[in-house]
């Protein structure tokens, strides 16, 4: 593909955001955990759930992510809220990658405390939401996230952008809380935070095509390398830059771009 000026670059991607961004993607994508939800804290918590085990093969994350919601009685937010000790026996079995049960446990344990003390998820976010980017409030959810009691080990579940990491899991389940749900895809829940703020979720797929569309030269996918993809994509579309992660990922996994 020979080097595209700006208007064309942005042509051609628009045309593949309309080409991704559909209900159809749901079918091969995690995202299809939360769609089996319907009230706000469900899908929220399937979500952020879901998000934290997506790395690896997406069929495996499909079917882990479905398995563990079987596990929590296909009721993840009553599941966090209502616990017992002894129910929590049922997820020492789990795993998917280095996502054990016990970093499970703590996870269920976690989100009780983030639903009880900042009332969920939305509510670490949106008193931190003036920023032009939420990677400072992926921080901060890291920090109330393990203010409790915890295994150390679990903490690398959850990446921090001040540590210099693309964060590409937290920023893919805040695409889909913020994002419209326009065409059916992204759930458009938190409407405190614009989905201006949102950062691509960078991973190799996405992060290689951007390199060969000139939108990225950094070769590592980490958050300087988030940075400076989140200008280009502002570039694009200040208003919803992150429609262009279906653009991106579509054209490296589908298409071999």
């Amino acid at each position: 593909m020979s080097k595209l000026n700006f208007s064309e670059l942005k042509d051609f991607l628009d045309a593949k955001v309309v080409q991704y961004n559909t209900p159809e993607f749901i079918d091969s994508d995690p995202l299809q955990i939360p769609h089996r939800f319907s009230s706000k804290e469900d899908i929220e918590i399937s979500g952020f759930l879901t998000a934290t085990i997506a790395w690896g093969n997406r069929k495996s994350i499909i079917n882990n992510a479905i398995r563990l919601m079987h596990l929590m009685d296909d009721s993840p937010y009553e599941f966090v809220m209502q616990h017992q000790e002894s129910d929590l026996e049922v997820l020492k079995p789990f795993v998917h990658r280095t996502f054990n049960g016990l970093d499970c446990i703590q996870f269920i344990k976690s989100l009780k405390h983030i639903y009880t003390k900042y009332h969920g998820l939305e509510g670490v976010f949106n008193p931190h939401s003036n920023s032009d980017r939420l990677q400072q409030s992926i921080h901060r959810l890291k920090q109330h996230f393990f203010e409790i009691d915890h295994l150390k080990r679990t903490q690398k579940h959850i990446s921090d952008p001040l540590k210099n990491s693309a964060a590409k899991r937290i920023n893919m389940f805040l695409r889909w809380m913020v994002r419209p749900n326009d065409t059916k895809v992204d759930f458009g829940l938190w409407t405190l935070l614009s989905p201006s703020q949102l950062s691509c979720p960078l991973d190799v797929h996405s992060g290689n095509v951007a390199r060969k569309l000139g939108l990225l030269k950094r070769s590592q996918n980490d958050a300087k390398a988030l940075a400076e993809l989140d200008i280009s994509l502002r570039k694009l579309d200040p208003i919803d830059p992150v429609k262009y992660d279906f653009a991106l990922f579509g054209l490296g996994v589908f298409e071999k771009f």
